[in-house]
């Protein structure tokens, strides 16, 4: 009786969760856009591996570099735009040291190392300029 009681919980955890991990397998596979994310020890590059020849570096903005409204520590020379509704896979590693790749506001988070190919799906259901940094 004592060993019932913690094996259905144990199952009642892990049906949803075996059907979520499932469903992440799926997005995977069924990605419309890939984009290569490389961390460097001073910036991100990004490379679209569906469009041959579209690969760019990403550099914070120094202070003297920043328009009015813009977030200091935030802003980018080159900002990584990708469409909205669109399952996007994103590729994540790094080319140095270990770096976290980060969206904040989408509540989005993944480690970059090198040697490990990390990855992500995720489709951005509002438009809008959403501040990545490494945390």
């Amino acid at each position: 009786l004592c060993s019932i009681f913690p094996t259905l919980i144990l199952l009642m955890q892990m049906v949803p969760s075996l059907s979520l991990l499932y469903y992440y397998g799926l997005m995977n596979l069924d990605s419309n856009l890939t984009v290569k994310v490389t961390g460097h020890q001073w910036y991100w590059s990004y490379e679209f591996s569906d469009i041959p020849g579209l690969e760019f570096d990403s550099y914070m903005k120094s202070l003297d570099q920043l328009n009015v409204g813009e977030p200091r520590l935030l802003e980018v020379d080159n900002r990584c735009v990708v469409p909205c509704n669109t399952n996007i896979r994103f590729c994540i590693t790094s080319a140095d040291v270990i770096h976290s790749w980060a969206l904040s506001t989408l509540s989005v988070k993944l480690d970059a190392m090198s040697g490990i190919l990390s990855t992500l799906c995720y489709s951005f259901s509002m438009i809008g300029v959403f501040y990545g940094q490494c945390s």
